[in-house]
Protein backbone atom coordinates (compact mmCIF):
# COMPACT_ATOMS: atom_id res chain seq x y z
CA UNK A 1 0.00 0.00 0.00
CA UNK A 2 1.62 3.10 -0.86
CA UNK A 3 0.81 5.66 1.41
CA UNK A 4 1.83 8.74 -1.12
CA UNK A 5 -1.52 7.89 -2.39
CA UNK A 6 -3.81 7.72 0.05
CA UNK A 7 -5.88 10.87 0.76
CA UNK A 8 -5.69 13.20 4.00
CA UNK A 9 -8.45 11.85 5.67
CA UNK A 10 -7.60 7.99 5.27
CA UNK A 11 -3.85 9.07 6.77
CA UNK A 12 -5.88 11.02 9.56
CA UNK A 13 -7.83 8.04 10.44
CA UNK A 14 -5.50 5.39 9.54
CA UNK A 15 -2.66 7.16 12.12
CA UNK A 16 -4.87 7.70 14.95
CA UNK A 17 -6.12 4.06 14.87
CA UNK A 18 -2.15 3.32 15.26
CA UNK A 19 -1.32 5.73 18.14
CA UNK A 20 -4.23 3.72 19.79
CA UNK A 21 -3.33 0.26 18.94
CA UNK A 22 0.27 1.67 19.65
CA UNK A 23 -0.35 3.17 22.89
CA UNK A 24 -2.24 -0.36 23.93
CA UNK A 25 0.59 -2.72 23.15
CA UNK A 26 2.84 -0.45 25.23
CA UNK A 27 0.82 -0.21 28.39
CA UNK A 28 0.32 -3.96 28.16
CA UNK A 29 4.00 -4.29 27.47
CA UNK A 30 4.89 -2.26 30.71
CA UNK A 31 2.44 -3.63 32.81
CA UNK A 32 3.84 -7.67 32.07
CA UNK A 33 7.13 -6.12 32.67
CA UNK A 34 6.11 -4.17 35.79
CA UNK A 35 4.65 -7.33 37.01
CA UNK A 36 7.43 -9.43 36.59
CA UNK A 37 9.46 -6.89 37.85
CA UNK A 38 7.02 -7.00 41.24
CA UNK A 39 7.35 -10.86 41.34
CA UNK A 40 10.93 -11.02 41.13
CA UNK A 41 11.03 -8.24 44.37
CA UNK A 42 8.02 -10.47 45.99
CA UNK A 43 10.37 -13.73 46.03
CA UNK A 44 13.47 -12.06 46.89
CA UNK A 45 12.26 -10.28 49.82
CA UNK A 46 9.90 -13.86 50.79
CA UNK A 47 13.23 -15.26 50.84
CA UNK A 48 14.68 -13.09 52.96
CA UNK A 49 12.34 -13.21 55.64
CA UNK A 50 12.20 -16.72 55.69
CA UNK A 51 15.76 -17.02 55.97
CA UNK A 52 15.67 -14.78 58.66
CA UNK A 53 13.28 -16.58 60.79
CA UNK A 54 14.78 -19.68 60.22
CA UNK A 55 17.69 -18.37 61.24
CA UNK A 56 16.31 -17.17 64.13
CA UNK A 57 15.09 -20.40 65.05
CA UNK A 58 18.31 -22.06 64.75
CA UNK A 59 19.95 -19.69 67.07
CA UNK A 60 17.23 -20.67 69.47
CA UNK A 61 17.79 -24.31 69.43
CA UNK A 62 22.01 -24.11 69.47
CA UNK A 63 21.56 -21.82 72.66
CA UNK A 64 19.50 -24.00 74.38
CA UNK A 65 21.06 -27.45 72.90
CA UNK A 66 23.17 -29.43 75.60
CA UNK A 67 25.40 -30.70 72.96
CA UNK A 68 28.46 -29.15 72.41
CA UNK A 69 28.24 -26.78 69.70
CA UNK A 70 30.51 -27.82 66.72
CA UNK A 71 30.36 -28.93 63.14
CA UNK A 72 30.05 -33.10 64.15
CA UNK A 73 27.20 -32.36 66.53
CA UNK A 74 25.37 -30.40 64.55
CA UNK A 75 23.22 -33.75 62.98
CA UNK A 76 22.58 -34.23 66.76
CA UNK A 77 21.48 -31.20 67.98
CA UNK A 78 19.27 -30.65 64.66
CA UNK A 79 18.26 -34.58 64.70
CA UNK A 80 14.44 -33.61 65.82
CA UNK A 81 14.48 -29.66 65.34
CA UNK A 82 14.56 -29.44 61.91
CA UNK A 83 11.70 -31.00 61.22
CA UNK A 84 9.35 -28.48 63.38
CA UNK A 85 11.49 -25.31 61.73
CA UNK A 86 10.41 -26.66 58.50
CA UNK A 87 7.22 -27.18 59.39
CA UNK A 88 6.75 -24.20 60.49
CA UNK A 89 8.01 -22.14 57.54
CA UNK A 90 7.11 -24.11 54.99
CA UNK A 91 9.87 -24.74 54.06
CA UNK A 92 13.03 -27.12 53.23
CA UNK A 93 15.49 -27.25 55.40
CA UNK A 94 19.30 -28.34 54.12
CA UNK A 95 22.82 -28.43 56.27
CA UNK A 96 26.15 -28.39 54.51
CA UNK A 97 29.36 -29.08 56.52
CA UNK A 98 31.92 -25.98 55.99
CA UNK A 99 33.51 -28.46 53.24
CA UNK A 100 30.11 -28.75 51.63
CA UNK A 101 28.94 -32.61 52.69
CA UNK A 102 25.18 -32.94 53.75
CA UNK A 103 25.27 -33.06 57.29
CA UNK A 104 20.76 -32.72 57.72
CA UNK A 105 18.11 -32.06 55.84
CA UNK A 106 14.61 -31.89 56.35
CA UNK A 107 13.50 -34.17 53.74
CA UNK A 108 12.32 -37.59 55.48
CA UNK A 109 15.01 -39.25 52.60
CA UNK A 110 17.73 -37.42 50.61
CA UNK A 111 17.48 -37.97 47.20
CA UNK A 112 19.96 -37.50 44.87
CA UNK A 113 17.98 -36.14 42.39
CA UNK A 114 16.46 -33.23 44.74
CA UNK A 115 19.40 -32.82 47.48
CA UNK A 116 23.02 -32.06 46.52
CA UNK A 117 25.13 -34.35 48.87
CA UNK A 118 28.14 -32.27 48.05
CA UNK A 119 28.19 -28.21 47.42
CA UNK A 120 30.34 -27.18 44.80
CA UNK A 121 33.69 -25.11 45.14
CA UNK A 122 32.01 -22.11 43.08
CA UNK A 123 29.08 -21.54 45.80
CA UNK A 124 31.63 -22.47 48.95
CA UNK A 125 34.15 -19.86 47.70
CA UNK A 126 31.17 -17.06 46.47
CA UNK A 127 29.89 -18.03 50.34
CA UNK A 128 33.20 -17.40 52.02
CA UNK A 129 34.81 -14.14 49.74
CA UNK A 130 31.15 -12.72 49.52
CA UNK A 131 30.99 -9.63 52.92
CA UNK A 132 27.83 -10.49 54.00
CA UNK A 133 28.48 -14.53 53.58
CA UNK A 134 25.70 -14.85 51.75
CA UNK A 135 24.71 -16.50 48.23
CA UNK A 136 21.85 -16.81 46.70
CA UNK A 137 21.65 -19.18 43.42
CA UNK A 138 18.86 -19.55 40.49
CA UNK A 139 18.22 -22.95 38.98
CA UNK A 140 15.34 -24.11 36.53
CA UNK A 141 14.03 -27.86 36.85
CA UNK A 142 11.56 -28.62 35.13
CA UNK A 143 10.32 -25.69 33.69
CA UNK A 144 10.13 -24.33 37.80
CA UNK A 145 12.47 -21.86 38.79
CA UNK A 146 14.27 -21.92 42.37
CA UNK A 147 16.42 -19.95 44.72
CA UNK A 148 19.26 -21.59 47.13
CA UNK A 149 20.28 -19.52 49.28
CA UNK A 150 23.44 -20.69 51.77
CA UNK A 151 24.59 -18.24 54.73
CA UNK A 152 26.79 -19.88 57.63
CA UNK A 153 25.41 -21.37 60.90
CA UNK A 154 27.52 -19.96 63.42
CA UNK A 155 28.03 -21.03 67.39
CA UNK A 156 27.10 -18.12 70.33
CA UNK A 157 30.31 -16.52 69.33
CA UNK A 158 29.53 -16.25 65.90
CA UNK A 159 32.25 -19.09 64.68
CA UNK A 160 31.25 -20.97 61.49
CA UNK A 161 30.19 -24.56 62.46
CA UNK A 162 27.76 -25.23 59.43
CA UNK A 163 26.18 -23.77 55.76
CA UNK A 164 22.36 -23.19 55.82
CA UNK A 165 20.74 -24.16 52.55
CA UNK A 166 16.71 -23.00 51.90
CA UNK A 167 15.85 -24.39 48.68
CA UNK A 168 13.15 -21.73 47.57
CA UNK A 169 10.57 -22.77 44.85
CA UNK A 170 9.16 -19.36 42.88
CA UNK A 171 5.64 -20.17 42.80
CA UNK A 172 3.86 -17.69 40.38
CA UNK A 173 0.77 -19.16 39.73
CA UNK A 174 -0.91 -16.76 41.92
CA UNK A 175 0.93 -13.85 40.14
CA UNK A 176 0.39 -15.24 36.72
CA UNK A 177 -3.76 -15.50 37.30
CA UNK A 178 -3.71 -12.37 38.36
CA UNK A 179 -2.01 -10.63 35.75
CA UNK A 180 -4.19 -12.61 33.61
CA UNK A 181 -6.99 -11.54 34.55
CA UNK A 182 -6.00 -7.74 34.80
CA UNK A 183 -4.51 -8.19 31.18
CA UNK A 184 -8.45 -9.35 30.32
CA UNK A 185 -9.78 -6.18 31.93
CA UNK A 186 -7.22 -4.05 30.11
CA UNK A 187 -8.40 -5.83 26.89
CA UNK A 188 -11.77 -5.16 27.07
CA UNK A 189 -11.15 -1.74 27.82
CA UNK A 190 -8.46 -1.28 25.32
CA UNK A 191 -11.31 -2.76 22.72
CA UNK A 192 -14.02 -0.34 24.12
CA UNK A 193 -11.50 2.53 23.54
CA UNK A 194 -10.92 1.12 19.63
CA UNK A 195 -14.16 1.63 19.07
CA UNK A 196 -14.15 5.43 21.12
CA UNK A 197 -11.18 5.83 18.42
CA UNK A 198 -12.66 4.79 15.35
CA UNK A 199 -15.44 6.57 15.39
CA UNK A 200 -13.32 9.43 16.95
CA UNK A 201 -10.84 9.15 14.51
CA UNK A 202 -13.91 9.09 11.27
CA UNK A 203 -15.42 12.41 12.61
CA UNK A 204 -11.84 14.29 13.12
CA UNK A 205 -10.54 13.30 9.82
CA UNK A 206 -14.01 14.34 8.01
CA UNK A 207 -14.31 17.37 9.96
CA UNK A 208 -10.26 18.42 9.25
CA UNK A 209 -10.97 17.38 5.91
CA UNK A 210 -14.25 19.30 5.49
CA UNK A 211 -13.06 22.47 5.14
CA UNK A 212 -10.09 21.48 2.82
CA UNK A 213 -12.26 19.17 -0.14
CA UNK A 214 -14.54 22.98 0.57
CA UNK A 215 -11.25 24.44 -0.97
CA UNK A 216 -10.15 21.71 -3.18
CA UNK A 217 -13.56 22.15 -4.71
CA UNK A 218 -13.28 26.25 -5.68
CA UNK A 219 -9.60 25.52 -6.02
CA UNK A 220 -11.03 23.26 -9.09
CA UNK A 221 -13.44 25.08 -10.07
CA UNK A 222 -11.53 28.28 -10.44
CA UNK A 223 -11.89 29.34 -13.90
CA UNK A 224 -10.52 32.54 -15.77
CA UNK A 225 -13.09 33.52 -17.76
CA UNK A 226 -15.87 33.75 -15.36
CA UNK A 227 -16.45 35.39 -11.91
CA UNK A 228 -15.20 33.17 -9.46
CA UNK A 229 -16.90 33.02 -5.76
CA UNK A 230 -14.76 33.34 -2.56
CA UNK A 231 -14.89 30.84 -0.13
CA UNK A 232 -16.31 31.87 3.03
CA UNK A 233 -15.92 28.99 6.06
CA UNK A 234 -16.89 29.65 9.82
CA UNK A 235 -15.49 28.07 12.68
CA UNK A 236 -11.94 26.95 10.62
CA UNK A 237 -8.55 26.53 12.45
CA UNK A 238 -6.10 28.98 11.86
CA UNK A 239 -4.01 27.33 9.03
CA UNK A 240 -7.64 26.52 7.19
CA UNK A 241 -8.42 30.45 7.75
CA UNK A 242 -4.66 31.56 5.73
CA UNK A 243 -5.39 29.64 3.41
CA UNK A 244 -8.80 30.62 2.50
CA UNK A 245 -7.48 34.12 2.75
CA UNK A 246 -4.75 33.53 0.38
CA UNK A 247 -7.18 31.89 -1.82
CA UNK A 248 -9.86 34.83 -1.85
CA UNK A 249 -6.69 37.56 -2.29
CA UNK A 250 -5.79 35.25 -5.11
CA UNK A 251 -9.17 35.57 -6.81
CA UNK A 252 -9.29 39.57 -6.36
CA UNK A 253 -6.19 39.55 -8.35
CA UNK A 254 -7.40 37.01 -10.88
CA UNK A 255 -10.45 39.22 -11.55
CA UNK A 256 -8.74 41.96 -12.04
CA UNK A 257 -5.95 40.12 -13.79
CA UNK A 258 -8.67 38.72 -15.86
CA UNK A 259 -10.14 42.55 -16.90
CA UNK A 260 -7.30 43.35 -17.96
CA UNK A 261 -6.28 40.58 -20.03
CA UNK A 262 -10.01 40.51 -21.38
CA UNK A 263 -9.41 44.33 -22.05
CA UNK A 264 -6.32 43.82 -23.81
CA UNK A 265 -7.89 40.64 -25.78
CA UNK A 266 -10.77 42.72 -26.73
CA UNK A 267 -8.50 45.53 -28.18
CA UNK A 268 -5.95 43.17 -29.77
CA UNK A 269 -9.00 41.27 -31.57
CA UNK A 270 -10.84 44.73 -32.78
CA UNK A 271 -7.03 46.14 -33.70
CA UNK A 272 -6.32 42.92 -36.16
CA UNK A 273 -10.12 42.96 -37.47
CA UNK A 274 -9.52 46.83 -38.24
CA UNK A 275 -6.71 45.46 -39.44
CA UNK A 276 -8.17 42.52 -41.88
CA UNK A 277 -11.18 44.45 -42.49
CA UNK A 278 -8.93 47.60 -44.05
CA UNK A 279 -6.49 44.86 -45.69
CA UNK A 280 -9.37 43.20 -47.62
CA UNK A 281 -11.44 46.30 -48.40
CA UNK A 282 -8.03 48.09 -50.25
CA UNK A 283 -8.13 44.99 -52.64
CA UNK A 284 -11.07 45.64 -54.31
CA UNK A 285 -10.56 49.36 -53.73
CA UNK A 286 -7.38 49.23 -55.85
CA UNK A 287 -8.21 47.71 -59.25
CA UNK A 288 -11.83 50.08 -58.96
CA UNK A 289 -8.96 52.94 -58.73
CA UNK A 290 -7.28 52.02 -61.66
CA UNK A 291 -10.21 51.21 -63.63
CA UNK A 292 -11.71 54.62 -63.09
CA UNK A 293 -7.93 55.76 -63.69
CA UNK A 294 -7.97 54.13 -66.91
CA UNK A 295 -10.95 54.97 -68.54
CA UNK A 296 -10.83 58.71 -67.73
CA UNK A 297 -8.06 58.48 -69.88
CA UNK A 298 -8.87 56.63 -72.53
CA UNK A 299 -12.78 57.96 -72.73
CA UNK A 300 -13.31 58.93 -76.31
CA UNK A 301 -17.48 59.77 -77.14
CA UNK A 302 -16.81 59.46 -80.83
CA UNK A 303 -15.14 55.83 -80.49
CA UNK A 304 -17.78 53.28 -81.77
CA UNK A 305 -17.12 50.47 -79.12
CA UNK A 306 -17.40 52.92 -76.29
CA UNK A 307 -20.42 51.16 -75.20
CA UNK A 308 -18.34 47.99 -74.98
CA UNK A 309 -15.94 49.37 -73.07
CA UNK A 310 -18.77 51.18 -70.72
CA UNK A 311 -20.05 47.44 -70.07
CA UNK A 312 -16.47 46.04 -69.34
CA UNK A 313 -15.69 48.70 -67.39
CA UNK A 314 -19.35 48.51 -65.51
CA UNK A 315 -18.48 44.97 -65.28
CA UNK A 316 -15.41 44.93 -63.41
CA UNK A 317 -16.62 47.60 -60.68
CA UNK A 318 -19.82 45.48 -59.95
CA UNK A 319 -17.20 42.17 -59.62
CA UNK A 320 -15.85 44.44 -56.89
CA UNK A 321 -18.44 46.07 -55.42
CA UNK A 322 -19.54 42.10 -54.83
CA UNK A 323 -16.20 41.18 -53.25
CA UNK A 324 -16.41 44.09 -51.20
CA UNK A 325 -19.72 43.34 -50.10
CA UNK A 326 -19.23 40.07 -49.63
CA UNK A 327 -16.10 40.86 -47.12
CA UNK A 328 -18.84 42.92 -44.93
CA UNK A 329 -21.20 39.82 -45.26
CA UNK A 330 -18.65 37.46 -44.04
CA UNK A 331 -17.32 39.84 -41.28
CA UNK A 332 -21.23 40.43 -39.72
CA UNK A 333 -21.97 37.02 -39.76
CA UNK A 334 -18.40 36.02 -38.03
CA UNK A 335 -18.95 38.92 -34.90
CA UNK A 336 -22.98 37.94 -34.93
CA UNK A 337 -22.38 35.38 -31.68
CA UNK A 338 -25.00 32.32 -32.70
CA UNK A 339 -28.14 32.68 -30.12
CA UNK A 340 -29.21 29.84 -28.47
CA UNK A 341 -32.53 28.66 -29.62
CA UNK A 342 -32.07 25.31 -28.14
CA UNK A 343 -35.09 23.97 -30.85
CA UNK A 344 -35.91 20.30 -30.63
CA UNK A 345 -35.44 19.03 -34.37
CA UNK A 346 -34.21 15.83 -36.37
CA UNK A 347 -30.31 16.64 -37.43
CA UNK A 348 -30.64 13.74 -40.04
CA UNK A 349 -33.09 16.18 -42.45
CA UNK A 350 -31.42 19.12 -40.89
CA UNK A 351 -28.02 18.05 -42.47
CA UNK A 352 -29.84 17.07 -45.67
CA UNK A 353 -31.67 20.11 -46.03
CA UNK A 354 -28.24 21.76 -45.53
CA UNK A 355 -26.87 19.75 -48.53
CA UNK A 356 -29.78 20.54 -50.82
CA UNK A 357 -28.24 23.48 -51.52
CA UNK A 358 -25.39 22.29 -53.35
CA UNK A 359 -25.41 21.04 -56.52
CA UNK A 360 -22.19 18.81 -56.51
CA UNK A 361 -23.38 14.75 -57.36
CA UNK A 362 -20.43 14.50 -55.54
CA UNK A 363 -21.54 14.35 -52.38
CA UNK A 364 -22.60 11.51 -50.50
CA UNK A 365 -24.84 11.82 -47.12
CA UNK A 366 -24.83 8.60 -44.87
CA UNK A 367 -26.98 8.22 -41.41
CA UNK A 368 -27.27 5.55 -38.60
CA UNK A 369 -30.61 6.48 -37.90
CA UNK A 370 -33.45 8.29 -40.00
CA UNK A 371 -34.03 10.25 -37.19
CA UNK A 372 -31.87 11.65 -34.10
CA UNK A 373 -33.65 14.19 -32.08
CA UNK A 374 -31.19 16.81 -30.84
CA UNK A 375 -31.43 20.42 -29.12
CA UNK A 376 -29.88 23.25 -31.48
CA UNK A 377 -30.74 25.87 -33.46
CA UNK A 378 -31.62 24.93 -37.17
CA UNK A 379 -30.68 28.08 -38.60
CA UNK A 380 -26.68 27.21 -36.93
CA UNK A 381 -26.59 24.10 -37.79
CA UNK A 382 -26.89 25.08 -41.45
CA UNK A 383 -24.23 27.34 -41.29
CA UNK A 384 -22.25 24.49 -39.50
CA UNK A 385 -22.82 21.98 -42.62
CA UNK A 386 -22.88 24.56 -44.76
CA UNK A 387 -19.00 25.90 -44.25
CA UNK A 388 -18.18 22.14 -43.62
CA UNK A 389 -19.00 21.19 -47.24
CA UNK A 390 -17.74 24.39 -48.56
CA UNK A 391 -14.16 24.37 -47.20
CA UNK A 392 -14.34 20.78 -48.13
CA UNK A 393 -15.17 21.13 -51.78
CA UNK A 394 -12.65 24.06 -51.96
CA UNK A 395 -10.16 21.47 -50.87
CA UNK A 396 -10.43 18.93 -53.52
CA UNK A 397 -7.58 20.17 -56.66
CA UNK A 398 -8.80 20.55 -60.25
CA UNK A 399 -7.14 16.99 -61.48
CA UNK A 400 -8.58 14.64 -59.18
CA UNK A 401 -11.92 13.34 -58.94
CA UNK A 402 -13.79 15.00 -56.10
CA UNK A 403 -15.49 13.05 -53.62
CA UNK A 404 -17.33 13.87 -50.23
CA UNK A 405 -19.19 12.36 -47.47
CA UNK A 406 -21.40 13.35 -45.19
CA UNK A 407 -22.12 10.78 -41.65
CA UNK A 408 -24.58 11.48 -39.09
CA UNK A 409 -24.18 9.40 -36.68
CA UNK A 410 -25.91 8.73 -32.55
CA UNK A 411 -23.76 7.92 -29.97
CA UNK A 412 -25.16 7.51 -26.46
CA UNK A 413 -26.09 10.70 -25.52
CA UNK A 414 -24.43 12.51 -27.90
CA UNK A 415 -24.37 13.72 -31.85
CA UNK A 416 -21.87 13.42 -34.30
CA UNK A 417 -22.00 14.98 -37.80
CA UNK A 418 -18.76 14.11 -39.97
CA UNK A 419 -17.43 15.40 -43.10
CA UNK A 420 -14.59 13.68 -44.95
CA UNK A 421 -12.98 15.36 -48.00
CA UNK A 422 -9.90 13.76 -50.41
CA UNK A 423 -9.08 16.98 -50.68
CA UNK A 424 -5.11 18.17 -50.68
CA UNK A 425 -4.94 18.03 -46.84
CA UNK A 426 -3.90 20.09 -44.04
CA UNK A 427 -0.08 20.79 -43.52
CA UNK A 428 1.42 19.80 -39.98
CA UNK A 429 2.43 23.62 -39.45
CA UNK A 430 -1.02 24.91 -40.46
CA UNK A 431 -3.05 22.26 -38.05
CA UNK A 432 -2.77 24.75 -35.51
CA UNK A 433 -3.98 27.72 -37.36
CA UNK A 434 -7.24 26.08 -38.69
CA UNK A 435 -10.21 27.27 -36.57
CA UNK A 436 -7.80 31.35 -36.31
CA UNK A 437 -9.67 33.43 -37.32
CA UNK A 438 -8.42 35.46 -41.03
CA UNK A 439 -6.65 32.14 -41.01
CA UNK A 440 -7.10 30.47 -44.93
CA UNK A 441 -5.28 28.69 -47.33
CA UNK A 442 -7.23 29.59 -50.52
CA UNK A 443 -6.54 32.75 -52.07
CA UNK A 444 -9.88 33.97 -51.80
CA UNK A 445 -11.81 33.95 -48.66
CA UNK A 446 -11.86 35.77 -45.16
CA UNK A 447 -10.90 32.67 -43.44
CA UNK A 448 -13.67 33.31 -40.79
CA UNK A 449 -15.88 29.92 -41.62
CA UNK A 450 -14.10 27.33 -39.70
CA UNK A 451 -13.74 29.82 -36.44
CA UNK A 452 -17.11 30.38 -36.99
CA UNK A 453 -18.00 27.03 -36.66
CA UNK A 454 -15.88 26.60 -33.96
CA UNK A 455 -17.95 29.27 -32.31
CA UNK A 456 -21.33 27.94 -33.05
CA UNK A 457 -20.18 24.49 -31.84
CA UNK A 458 -18.74 25.41 -28.68
CA UNK A 459 -21.58 27.69 -28.18
CA UNK A 460 -23.70 24.71 -27.67
CA UNK A 461 -20.92 22.89 -24.99
CA UNK A 462 -19.82 20.87 -28.52
CA UNK A 463 -16.65 20.21 -30.18
CA UNK A 464 -14.86 20.51 -33.57
CA UNK A 465 -11.88 17.89 -34.50
CA UNK A 466 -10.16 16.93 -37.57
CA UNK A 467 -7.94 14.29 -38.73
CA UNK A 468 -6.22 15.16 -41.68
CA UNK A 469 -3.27 13.49 -44.21
CA UNK A 470 -1.12 15.11 -46.57
CA UNK A 471 -2.56 14.68 -50.07
CA UNK A 472 -5.07 12.11 -49.03
CA UNK A 473 -7.93 14.23 -47.88
CA UNK A 474 -9.24 15.60 -44.39
CA UNK A 475 -12.42 14.23 -41.78
CA UNK A 476 -13.65 17.03 -39.95
CA UNK A 477 -15.99 15.74 -36.64
CA UNK A 478 -18.33 17.91 -34.64
CA UNK A 479 -19.87 16.73 -31.72
CA UNK A 480 -22.27 18.29 -29.21
CA UNK A 481 -24.78 17.13 -26.81
CA UNK A 482 -28.56 16.23 -27.88
CA UNK A 483 -29.74 18.03 -24.86
CA UNK A 484 -28.47 21.68 -23.52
Amino acid sequence: MNLNKLSLRVRIFIAMILLVLIASILIAGVTIYQYNEEAHDYHKERLERKEENIRRSIDFVIRETTWEVKTEKVPLIFKDEIYKIADIHQLQINIYDLEGGILKSSRATIETDSITKCLSADILNALYNTAEHRFVKKTQVNEETFQSSYTYITDTKFKPIAILNLPYLENDDFLNKELKEFLERLSYAYVFMLFIAIALAYLLSKYITKSLKTISDKINATRLEKRNKKIDIESSSEEIATLVTSYNSMIDELEESAVKLATSEREQAWREMAKQVAHEIKNPLTPMRLSVQNFQRKFNPEDPNIHQKVDEYTKTLIQQIDTMSSIASAFSNFAKMPAQQNETLNVVNIVKLALDIFSEDYIFFLADEEEIIAKFDRTQLIRVVTNLVKNAIQAIPDNREPKIIVKVKSEKDRVNIIVIDNGVGISEENTIKVFEPKFTTKTSGMGLGLAMVKNIVETYNGSITFTSDKDTGTVFKVTFPKEN
